[in-house]
Order: structure tokens, then C-alpha cells, then sequence
């Protein structure tokens, strides 16, 4: 599939194509332990241009942990949370601002093991757009987007092989912004499970 039918997919094609080329994790049904904690963050494409983007946020300086990183809106599990979508949702609506009923889920990525020793489940969902936003700005910095179709080039990135972390991604800068890091390593996990036909 070239980058230009990428970006013309239909809502109900790209979920199709999440539920059946994404693998399922046996991490996704262990509960998390005292050493890795529960997580989640929602992926969110949004239609703009005629084109998927992706919407990604930059954390602040003053943030627990991944300070000054790009990284999709989310965090750790709430007490009494039940799903991966419940966290994610709440976290988005915190940091951006983005209310659940103008999101519409429609599948999840394999869960991974961050190397801040969380277990983030990746929720995809399609946000209605435009939207005003009302970010938090003790977690964010700023809100953006990046076309699918560029994300998809793999002249656009670094891709290597670490010997205990496995697949590291870094992609070239795009608007003054570096993605890298398990926010890149989902990205590339959503493009591939969408490129299979």
C-alpha cells in the first residue's frame, strides 16, 4: 500500500485493519505488578488536509518523568479503573483538554514495558476535528500534528537494534519536534498493523 491510499483510508478500514494485524500481547492480559505499574495513553488520529494525522503532546520540564519528551496524552491507571480506554480517556480530557464523547475508540496496540517500568496499553481512537483544546500546561508544552503518510516514509526515521531493549526508533525532527523512544515505537506499530492489507 502506497503512503497516498494511507492517507485516505476510511474510519471503518483502519479499525478493521487494527483488529486483524495487530497481535495480541500476553502482556495485555497479566495484571500489572509492585515493580511495573499500570498505564495507558490514547493514540489519536485526526483528519486534517484531506489526510491522518497523528496528535502528539510535548511534556513540560516539570513532569515526574519523560520531561521535555513527545509522547501521546496519558499516564498511569487510577484507582478503581477497569480498562485501558477508561485511563486513557481520562488522561487526554487532564492534559489536552479533549472530551471522551469527541473521541471514538477503535482498537488498541500490543501493550510494552517502558523503561520507566510502565506497562502502557496504546488506545486508538479518532478524535472529531477541529476541536478546541484546553491544554494543561504544568504536563504540556504543546500540542501537534504529524501527517500519517510522512510518518510512514521510512526516509523519515532511524531504526535500530538494541541488544536488551530490542527495536529502537528515532525520527528525524519534524516541526522543531523529536520523536523517539516508545511513543515512536507504537507509531511505527499503528502505521504497520494499518499497511497490511
Amino acid at each position: 500500500m502506497s503512503n497516498i491510499s494511507l492517507a485516505r483510508l476510511e474510519m471503518e478500514e483502519i479499525a478493521r485493519r487494527l483488529r486483524e494485524n495487530t497481535p495480541r500481547a500476553v502482556a495485555d492480559e497479566a495484571p500489572p505488578t509492585p515493580e511495573v505499574k499500570c498505564a495507558a495513553v490514547l493514540v489519536p488520529l485526526l483528519m486534517e488536509g484531506g489526510e491522518w494525522h497523528l496528535l502528539f503532546t510535548r511534556r513540560t520540564d516539570r513532569v515526574e518523568s519523560h520531561k521535555g519528551q513527545v509522547s501521546f496524552p496519558g499516564g498511569a491507571c487510577d484507582v478503581g479503573e477497569q480498562t485501558a480506554e477508561e485511563t486513557a480517556l481520562r488522561e487526554a480530557q487532564e492534559e489536552i483538554g479533549l472530551p471522551a464523547h469527541k473521541v471514538r475508540l477503535i482498537g488498541r496496540l500490543p501493550p510494552m514495558v517502558t523503561i520507566s517500568q510502565f506497562r502502557v496499553t496504546p488506545v486508538v481512537g479518532v478524535l472529531e476535528w477541529p476541536l478546541a483544546l484546553k491544554v494543561s500546561t504544568v504536563e504540556v508544552a504543546r500540542v501537534f500534528t504529524i501527517p500519517l503518510t510522512w510518518l510512514a516514509d521510512p526516509g523519515n526515521r532511524w531504526e535500530f537494534h538494541h541488544p536488551q531493549r530490542g527495536r529502537l526508533v528515532v525520527y528525524h525532527p519534524f516541526d522543531g519536534e523529536l520523536l523517539w523512544g516508545a511513543t515512536a515505537r507504537m507509531t511505527l506499530m499503528l502505521l504497520e498493523s494499518l499497511l497490511k492489507s
